[in-house]
């Protein structure tokens, strides 16, 4: 054999050997994976998985392969984390190692790791960082959060005050009413309820988020085929661009008005920025900011207003526990001022059924995808980098070792025996960890001052019986959405 021939034998076997030392990681990594039911080629876990009961799909699948599975959505790998215990485990013991952003299919190709929500690394550190700053030190104008969310309660209250006490749904008063908040804090004004661009972008954002939908949740498992079919994702996909295309305009009417001495909003306060740092490869840059505002605007319209109306229904239901809170806001607020947030310490019933209304009500609980940033030994199992882990936080909120009675509505769970407020590790409804909700405190506070607000003008009262009040979600998947209804608003 001659000397060329031995040494492209040679390489040959050096490639070879380390092909297959490289399969054998792979295998090696695969093997020791959490647990979970053997996938088919392309279709994965399609069949232990109802698109329309997901939430009970994986449940049922906890109770086989325990708190920590894998699951295979199509041919993509996903890691659940199920009950309190395991999503604090990951989130908050291991919270550096799970802090980095999954996939989700239905909005990657849009937003390209843009915005605080969906960005990575370092480009998601020094943004949430930011927008936590931001929202916390609020330097724009000269009014607080608060009196923004109070002022806009008052628009909120006066609508339903000419509703004179017919039956009405409330979805639409509640969502321009949310949305307004979060507007004046990114866009440093609010919108009059009937201007039609306002009305607009509430159509736009009104449609089922993100994979709550069958069609959807179905993109999330095979979007390589379906990004090429019709379908309500390409609806989705265009309301998305139509408010990425109204918020680029503000943005622009905002630097042509920018006074870098006195940030209005937001936006100023991002172009300030922009402005300070000046270098082509920071992470502050102008499809960033379209990209978070968006994600702000989003993110600071839905929950929240979803929030409120299963809450009102909740109380419509329960009309024992409006009475008490009615009471509670008479001996602490009375009829004469604002509610407002310092107002909760002393009003623990109230809190507790604000907190309970969000366990309950449970509206995102899947949480967003997060992934892991690196090799991660998690509960004796090996999860490799960059897979999507999914911590289900109904799992959290609904854990029957942490509440007695997970799947009733029970103010209780958040009162010890003397009547005061105790508060639950379990209830993360903003998530927890690294990932949590940059808009937490804007969300409490918002729904604190709304609530006390209506019940303080209002009895909240159904047109049908409280016993025929169905608060079952129709739809549910990413999201709990709170089935259709109509109230009267009766003046107190």
């Amino acid at each position: 054999m001659e000397i060329g021939e031995s040494v492209t034998l040679l390489l040959a076997v050096c490639i070879s050997s380390l092909v297959l030392l490289s399969a054998w990681r792979q295998i090696v990594r695969i093997r020791n994976l959490p647990p979970g039911p053997f996938p088919l080629p392309v279709l994965g876990n399609l069949l232990e998985l109802k698109a329309n009961k997901m939430l009970l799909s994986f449940k049922k699948l906890s109770e086989k392969y325990g708190p920590v599975y894998t699951v295979h959505l199509g041919p993509r790998r996903v890691v659940v984390l199920y009950g309190f215990a395991a999503v604090k485990e990951a989130l908050v013991d291991h919270a550096e190692e799970f802090s980095g952003r999954g996939l989700l299919a239905t909005v990657d190709d849009f937003v390209k790791g843009l915005g605080v929500a969906f960005a990575n690394g370092e480009r998601w550190r020094q943004l949430r960082r930011f927008s936590l700053s931001t929202l916390r030190n609020f330097g724009m104008g000269k009014r607080s959060i608060e009196e923004r969310i109070q002022e806009e309660a008052q628009c909120l209250l006066e609508e339903f005050r000419k509703t004179k006490g017919e039956p009405f749904d409330p979805t639409f008063f509640l969502s321009r009413s949310v949305s307004n908040v979060i507007c004046s804090i990114v866009f440093g004004q609010r919108f009059e309820y009937e201007d039609q661009q306002f009305l607009d972008l509430m159509h736009e954002t009104s449609v089922p988020p993100l994979t709550c939908t069958i069609p959807l949740q179905m993109y999330e498992m095979f979007s390589w085929i379906m990004k090429y079919l019709p379908g309500p994702h390409v609806r989705m996909f265009q309301n998305l661009q139509d408010i990425y295309d109204f918020i680029e305009k503000r943005i622009k009417i905002n630097q042509e008005s920018l006074d870098p001495a006195n940030p209005r909003d937001y936006i100023d306060c991002f172009l300030v920025q922009m402005e300070k740092i000046a270098n082509p490869s920071s992470e502050f840059h102008f499809k960033t900011l379209i990209m978070t505002a968006l994600n702000l605007f989003i993110a600071g319209t839905e929950t929240v207003s979803s929030t409120l109306r299963y809450g009102l229904l909740i109380l419509m239901k329960y009309p024992d526990v409006q009475a008490k809170v009615v009471r509670e806001i008479d001996e602490v607020i009375g009829q004469n001022r604002l509610p407002s947030a310092e107002d909760r310490s002393r009003m623990p019933y109230t809190d507790a059924v604000i907190h309970e209304i969000q366990r309950f009500s449970d509206v995102i609980p899947m949480s967003l995808t997060h992934a892991v940033t690196q090799d991660t030994q998690f509960r004796g199992y090996t999860i490799p980098k960059g897979t999507d882990v999914v911590p289900l936080l109904t799992s959290a909120l609904r854990d029957p070792s942490c509440f007695n009675e997970p799947e009733k509505f029970n103010p209780s769970h958040f009162l010890d025996e003397q009547g005061h407020f105790k508060k639950n590790d379990a209830f993360i409804p903003f998530s927890t960890g690294k990932r949590v909700c940059a808009g937490e405190g804007l969300a409490r506070m918002e729904l604190f001052v709304f609530f006390t607000c209506i019940l303080q003008n209002f009895v909240v009262k159904s047109p049908v019986a409280p016993s025929d009040i169905d608060l079952t979600p129709p739809v549910s998947g990413f999201a709990n959405i709170p089935p259709p209804y109509k109230l009267c608003a009766i003046p107190r």
